[in-house]
């Protein structure tokens, strides 16, 4: 899986019938900065609304998963967002001037060959993984459906499927590495039953179905006279289905287990809508768009959670955001009172920073020299730092800026830090930057414990 946050190079555009609107619309996807995230907007609309491609915004999961926000409403977004997921896009913005997206051939390969066309780009942002921590489960008993989410440093999916058919068997699909995705699952296609159809049809959906964008199979055997009708509610001068092969018009299957692999697809695409890439090993009984919703809320809620109160891991094999020398070359000081060594992880609220003690800092000459023990004052001055960075990265010129240190409130010290420890400084603001103010909150951990922390206020001051 890729570390780097990731966007694509220019925009590309593709266009198609809606599946159950039947609306054709063209798609366009865009570049976006980075930790922009994934999002939708209606073009056709007033004001042209964004919508965030999140669980908190889905309205409907009736054969499709639907979002709603900022009055911009996209139906069935599971076969873009399987794409994004697969491709390891995380940035970008998908303008959408109909209702929804296009069906195209009913699965996600059209839209992995166009963000292909479009060039993926790395960032310069860590991506932001959410390693479960515990399993998460979801049943529906009444409906046999049940999916869990185990704890995983990695992503993978195993789906079974049984609907109890004598044209579909139980079918299994498993996804070991993301980078299977475009050769394994992307050309899978969405299907339904032929006793499905004219229920949706009646219900306003699968407006616009048809046999070139889905699989239909056969739950029975069909007479002429019933396969007539069919034909009328497709818009098909004829239908037929082979008594050996049990799918509408015979259509050929790109693997024999392509309902499956397509159900897998749906999952990647539903839990796209935690609104960040996850670790995981995904495993899903019979699962649909509903059951996918409510495990991906499962997994935000814990996601939300563990946020509050985490504590930051410090990596030294990732690359950092900012290295010693760009922090040298965005903070005014000079030896001895550089204090961060790199900057490991950077957005727009947060920054952590890491500060490695070691015995000849300068300091330890005076300061219990017998009991060397870093002065509390320069571990506000390291945090201080450390928040300067997110100060500054609010600004498109930062090495314009002064970020000057204009209060402290509610400082305490837990425990000593001592030379041979390694701090890491995590600041957070706790409101938006107004007029250069910036309010954050900051604490240092060395070994998963607390040992500082204060609310700081800091001034972006333009240089003269």
């Amino acid at each position: 899986m890729n570390n780097k946050q990731h966007t694509i190079s220019k925009s590309v555009t593709l266009s198609g019938v809606g599946l159950h609107t039947g609306v054709t619309a063209t798609m366009t996807f865009l570049p976006a900065p980075a930790n922009h995230g994934i999002k939708f907007q209606r073009t056709d609309l007033p004001d042209q609304p964004i919508a965030d491609a999140d669980v908190d915004y889905v309205v409907d999961t009736s054969r499709g998963t639907t979002i709603e926000h900022n009055g911009a409403r996209v139906n069935t977004v599971e076969h873009v967002l399987a794409a994004m997921v697969g491709m390891e896009i995380d940035n970008i913005l998908i303008q959408l001037d109909g209702p929804e997206p296009p069906i195209m051939d009913g699965s996600s390969i059209k839209f992995v060959e166009a963000l292909e066309e479009a060039i993926p780009l790395e960032q310069e942002a860590h991506r932001k993984f959410f390693e479960l921590p515990e399993e998460i489960r979801f049943k529906d008993l009444d409906k046999g459906i049940e999916l869990a989410a185990l704890p995983l440093n990695d992503y993978r999916i195993a789906v079974m499927v049984d609907y109890n058919s004598k044209f579909l068997s139980s079918q299994h699909a498993n996804l070991t590495h993301v980078s299977q995705f475009k050769e394994q699952f992307a050309m899978c296609r969405t299907f339904c039953f032929v006793h499905e159809l004219e229920v949706l049809y009646k219900a306003g959906l699968i407006q616009g179905g048809d046999l070139s964008n889905a699989i239909v199979i056969a739950d029975r055997d069909y007479s002429e006279k019933e396969l007539s009708h069919l034909s009328e509610v497709l818009g098909k001068p004829k239908v037929s289905i082979s008594k050996e092969v049990g799918i509408l018009n015979n259509t050929n299957l790109h693997y024999n287990n392509e309902m499956a692999r397509h159900k897998l697809l749906d999952v990647m695409g539903d839990l796209a809508l935690v609104g960040r890439p996850i670790k995981a090993q995904i495993l899903a009984s019979r699962p649909g768009h509903a059951s996918n919703v409510e495990l991906a809320k499962k997994i935000k809620k814990l996601m939300l959670e563990t946020e509050k109160n985490k504590v930051p891991v410090y990596d030294p094999k990732q690359p950092p955001i900012c290295s010693h020398e760009r922090i040298y070359e965005l903070l005014p000081h000079r030896y001895p009172f550089q204090m961060i060594d790199k900057i490991t992880y950077l957005d727009e609220n947060s920054v952590v920073g890491i500060k490695n003690v070691t015995m000849n800092e300068s300091y330890f000459m005076g300061h219990f020299p017998n009991n060397p023990v870093m002065p509390g004052v320069m571990q506000v001055e390291a945090m201080a730092q450390t928040g300067g960075i997110l100060v500054l990265s609010s600004v498109l010129d930062p090495e314009n800026y002064w970020p000057y240190l204009v209060g402290i409130e509610n400082c305490r010290f837990r425990r000593s830090v001592i030379p041979g420890d390694t701090v890491i400084f995590r600041c957070e603001l706790i409101s938006p930057i107004r007029r250069g103010i910036a309010k954050m909150t900051g604490k240092a951990y060395v070994a998963g414990q607390v040992v500082c922390e204060a609310e700081m206020t800091a001034s972006l001051v333009r240089k003269s």
